[in-house]
This record gives C-alpha cells, structure tokens and sequence, in this order.
C-alpha cells in the first residue's frame, strides 16, 4: 500500500510538470518582439460541416470534424523579419480545387507581408500577418500567451478558415 501511494504521488507530480509553461514570459516577449519566432502546430481544428464530419467520423479513432492531433509532423509557420513561411496541413472545403497536388496544404513562402503586433489586455500578443505575395492566404492572425501557447487562425480566398494549436519557439540555427 506503501508504494501504490509512493508511485500514484509520483504520477501525480510527472503529469503537473507537463502542464508547466512552454517559454518562460522574457523568451516569449524576446521572440514576439524580435520578429523571429517559429510557431509549431501540434493540432488542427477545420471549420465543421457535414462533408468534413462524414470523412472524419470513417478514420480510424475518427470522431468527426472536431480537432486533429498532428503528431510527429514538423507542420510549422516561420516569422522572420524579411520573410513568413508556411507549412501546414489543410482540412476542410476547398471551393477552387487545384490540379496540382504540390498545392494541397497551406504551403508559402512569402517576402511582401504587413505584420501588426497588438498586446492583449490580460497579457500575450496577437501577431497579424497578411501575406501580399500568396496566391490563397488572406491573413494570418497568431495569438500567443505569456507561457509560449499558440493559436494560429488562417483565413484563405479559396477554403474555409481552419485554426491550428501550438507553441512557439525560437528558430533553430542553421548548421
């Protein structure tokens, strides 16, 4: 009984360290400022409809068009001073549909771009970026909490909006 209570204390304590922060408030307000930072999608929540629903719901462990855990992928928005880069999955309808399919997902590259930082009133920020240089994206409106917690809403001429969840990060040095 000794050790059930020892090993459930300690479950207890490993799974409270998870919920800890992802950046502390300085990193956080250094990479926002900076204009160099990396948000890393870890899930994907599409606009529900009943097409989407109907897809989903047949996946295996579907449960319609709710939230999509995008484990081991490295999907990613890259913010630079000069430059946005886009590389995320797309779910949901497409209303002009591409003969391409290089052209699935939310993938740019982009040089002309307006970005507005704004601070919220109960701390974080919300960074709006509308891409000059891209065939499909509108804008790209990132909110980020204290901690280094994301939401990533991207509204598109062609698709529905979709809204990605993650963290953002400092950008990895180049070797």
């Amino acid at each position: 009984m000794r050790t059930f209570k020892k090993l459930l204390a300690l479950l207890i304590v490993c799974s409270s360290v998870q919920v800890m922060a992802q950046t502390d408030k300085a990193t956080t307000a250094k990479l926002v400022a900076d204009k160099h930072l990396v948000f890393e999608a870890t899930s994907a929540t599409p606009m529900a409809n009943a097409d989407l629903n109907k897809i989903m719901s047949r996946m295996p462990g579907g449960m319609g068009g709710g939230m999509i855990q995008l484990t081991g992928s490295q999907y990613q928005l890259i913010i630079n001073k000069d430059s946005v880069e886009a590389y995320l999955p797309y779910y949901g309808r497409a209303y002009n549909a591409t003969m391409n399919p290089d052209d699935s997902g939310i993938k740019f590259k982009s040089k002309k771009f307006d970005y507005k930082t704004t601070a919220k009133k109960k701390g974080g920020w919300i960074i709006d970026i509308a891409p000059k240089d891209t065939k499909d994206v509108r804008t790209l409106s990132l909110s980020v909490s204290t901690s280094g917690y994301a939401t990533l809403n991207v509204i598109s001429m062609n698709r529905q909006p979709i809204t990605f969840n993650g963290v953002i990060a400092e950008p990895k040095k180049a070797e």
